[in-house]
């Protein structure tokens, strides 16, 4: 047991020590410093670490420690924050402080999404003053301004940043700088001025002109981009080519010498896949857009009473064709020139196979064990979505698409659906530059099939809101002309929300989809889809309740449209533009009477026969279509390109009515 007296001693001995450090603890001149991180370096630290050093340090490293919380602030997107934090900086800041500001002052420009603020913010920083890890964040934030609208000062952006990225954005980089360069309009690369000093920028340009130049031939595309590599070797793409070029350089072409057409034969969609072999032997035997007609070819006469097949059920047309005009007013038709069709690069043998007689994953392996090298069907989309579930190791371009198609290196996706229009009309509505559309479509799923897709469309072209009308009956529409017309008015379409971006570590919200509901005079673009009666109704509706200064342009989709159907009609929808394939849209007066006759005016059987002489063209350009980004068939359903995961695309030809004629949309 210890005795009293050390107990004391003990005790005595400590106090002097601890009064010390209370002392030392109460008295700030002698608390330690943390020495904030350099502002020019990185800064991964979060907020509340960079807020709290704020608190504590001495006013020599106040400015420092705000700038660091700033840009942690504005990294976890607490912008008022940060907003705050900024407008508070101290006076008197150092050369190397302002520039950070500056910078700063951008990026939350940027987050907040004052993208035209934030490029005149970013014009004014002296990038010559910057750090290596400034410059990243300044070119970042430069091409977050431009929000992916292709333009020399984003192409500039994405050349500057490059010798700074590390290994893993190397890649990325060279694959978006080659996405933004596809993306200029010709007009952007005529009014291009080059600096001397430019020779990246003037490398990149002379690559898309080879691009541009050589795309429709592989061969051609091969030796082009290696000589470009030989005159540019500096060149960072020449060492590392953007993925897209990558798949040129490795490019084969794919057998086409045996071809099994897999349609049902039998039953209800019968009718569908005999149009459809009609025009795919059609294409086999030659006939093109381009194609001097002599006398009608024969063929099967459906009976015109029989219904089009819900676009539930099969998805290639849609539910009410319009009916065709009579050959008695084709030559009121707008004659376009024709486009000329790459000719087929193999005429091989065909074998029809009954998709109603089997299932599918028989039917491929019978059609591969019987020799085909390629597959052109099945058509009912029941039948395609088995496609992702069935292991083939044949080439297969299926004449339908699945909801949300997946990449598959042998399957390529050709339909005529009603959201394949209704992308297109998106992305010629926004070539129109018209900014806030209202879509007039039919209630339910089948308007919400094309709503979504317009939408979907929009919002990639970078284009915010899209409002939604239901129609109803030709009868509910004549009832809407004694109570005061048709008001521009809707409801948000529902998209899926692009994901956010991340650049620099400053992660860029999504527009919101909460935008007010226009009206009035706030729509100026109208698509509707409507059959004719409809639209003779909801286009004098919608004259009644605006005025011609505030009138939004007017469009519509083939459902409407009826080239018979008189001078009157054609005067009373003077301005409307609307789209068609070309076969329907006067490219070839002749080869369009013949297929009219052929088929009894019934023009979704036309279109099948028109997808049909296409479904031939790109069969025989399979390894293209699925290889080579950018190539294109003019066709007799439209200009046809594929997306990356080889779903193609069509560009209809748009038509207006003027003056009681039908003309070509200028």
């Amino acid at each position: 047991m210890l005795s009293s007296t050390f107990v004391r001693t003990k005790a005595v001995r400590l106090v002097p020590v601890i009064l010390a450090a209370l002392l030392l603890a109460g008295c700030p001149s002698h608390a330690p410093q943390t020495t904030p991180s350099n502002i020019q370096d990185e800064a991964s630290a979060n907020s509340d670490y960079y807020l709290q050093q704020l608190q504590q340090s001495s006013d020599d490293n106040k400015a420092d420690w705000q700038l660091l919380a700033i840009r942690a602030l504005t990294r976890e997107g607490k912008l008022p924050q940060a907003a705050e934090q900024l407008s508070t900086l101290p006076q008197g800041m150092t050369g190397t402080q302002l520039q950070e500001q500056q910078l700063l002052n951008a990026e939350l420009q940027v987050a907040d999404k004052n993208f035209a603020a934030a490029r005149d913010s970013l014009n004014q920083i002296d990038s010559s003053a910057l750090s290596p890890n400034q410059l990243v964040r300044l070119y970042q934030a430069q091409i977050a301004a431009y929000q992916g609208q292709a333009s020399l000062p984003l192409i500039r952006a994405y050349i500057a940043q490059e010798p700074l990225l590390s290994a893993k954005a190397h890649q990325q980089n060279l694959d978006d700088t080659w996405q933004t360069l596809l993306s200029l309009q010709p007009a952007d690369m005529n009014s291009m001025v080059i600096n001397a000093n430019e020779n990246v920028l003037q490398g990149w340009l002379d690559l898309l002109r080879v691009y541009q130049d050589n795309k429709q031939d592989p061969e051609l595309l091969k030796a082009g981009i290696k000589d470009w590599q030989n005159r540019y070797p500096l060149n960072p793409a020449a060492k590392s080519l953007p993925s897209q070029l990558n798949q040129v350089l490795s490019f084969s072409q794919a057998s086409t010498s045996n071809i099994a057409l897999l349609l049902p034969l039998n039953g209800q969609a019968k009718v569908f896949a005999d149009a459809i072999q009609q025009g795919f032997a059609a294409a086999q035997s030659g006939v093109t857009l381009a194609t001097q007609v002599q006398s009608p070819q024969p063929g099967i006469s459906p009976d015109p009473s029989t219904p089009a097949v819900s676009d539930s059920t099969n998805g290639a047309v849609s539910t009410s064709a319009p009916a065709a005009d009579s050959p008695a007013v084709a030559a009121e038709q707008p004659v376009i020139p024709a486009p000329i069709t790459p000719p087929p690069a193999v005429t091989g043998s065909v074998k029809v196979y009954d998709t109603s007689s089997q299932p599918l994953p028989a039917l491929l392996a019978q059609a591969q064990q019987e020799g085909a090298t390629l597959v052109v069907g099945p058509l009912l989309k029941a039948d395609v979505d088995q496609l992702a579930t069935t292991q083939t190791a044949l080439n297969v371009l299926a004449l339908n698409q699945p909801e949300q198609p997946k990449d598959s290196p042998n399957i390529c996706f050709f339909a005529l659906s009603p959201e394949d229009e209704a992308r297109d009309a998106a992305r010629h509505i926004w070539d129109q530059q018209k900014r806030q559309p209202l879509l007039l479509i039919p209630r339910g799923t089948f308007g919400d099939r094309i709503a979504k897709a317009f939408g979907e469309e929009w919002q990639k072209l970078g284009g915010q809101t899209v409002l939604q009308q239901g129609i109803g009956s030709t009868g509910e529409l004549r009832q809407m002309v004694n109570s005061g017309g048709l008001r521009l008015t809707g409801t948000p379409v529902t998209v899926q929300a692009p994901q956010p971006v991340t650049i620099a570590g400053l992660t860029i919200p999504s527009p919101s989809s909460d935008v007010p509901v226009s009206s009035g005079g706030g729509i100026d673009a109208v698509y509707i889809v409507a059959a004719q009666d409809q639209l003779t109704l909801i286009k004098p509706l919608i004259d009644m309740t605006t005025s011609s200064r505030s009138k939004p342009a007017l469009f519509a989709s083939s459902r409407s449209y009826q080239a018979g159907a008189g001078p009157d009609f054609r005067l009373e929808m003077e301005g409307l533009q609307f789209s068609d394939i070309p076969l329907l849209s006067g490219a070839n007066p002749q080869l369009q009477q013949q297929v009219s006759r052929q088929f009894r005016n019934d023009y979704s059987l036309v279109r099948l026969y028109a997808m049909g002489m296409d479904a031939w063209t790109l069969a025989n350009h399979f390894a293209e279509m699925r290889q080579l980004p950018g190539f294109q068939v003019s066709g007799v359903t439209g200009v046809l390109t594929a997306s990356p995961n080889c779903v193609i695309n069509r560009k209809l030809t748009w038509l207006q009515y003027r003056q009681g004629m039908v003309v070509p949309v200028s």
